[in-house]
């Protein structure tokens, strides 16, 4: 038996790191999504960006080439409809959302695209 584990509920003298990342439900709608574009010829490679303000998924046309867009995750939004974003290769907000589902499934990546 081992008597030195300890299970610690709520404590708030527990400092726990935050660790900020896509949760398993977001990962799991990006991944289909990028599979998908990848049948289709439209994405060759992906890369993850991780900050302590943000999480971003980029897609890329090309490996040796920019991103083509990044799905970003922001965690303290300052407006809710900012919390996912899709941006391109300059940072410039091409759309945003509260809901990640509703955003990828309404954007036209095909438009998006230069």
């Amino acid at each position: 038996m081992r008597s030195n584990l300890k299970l610690v509920v709520n404590n708030p003298h527990n400092k726990i790191e935050e660790k900020h990342f896509f949760e398993k439900d977001e990962l799991k709608i990006i991944l289909d999504l990028y599979a998908k574009m990848v049948s289709e010829g439209s994405w060759k490679d992906y890369g993850l960006n991780i900050s302590s303000k943000q999480v971003g998924f980029s897609v890329f046309r090309n490996a040796a080439e920019n991103a083509l867009y990044k799905i970003c995750k922001n965690f303290k939004p300052k407006n809710k409809n900012l919390k996912y974003l899709i941006t391109d290769t300059n940072g410039k907000i091409l759309k945003n959302s509260y809901d990640l589902r509703i955003l990828l499934k309404n954007t036209n990546w095909k438009k998006l695209q230069k």
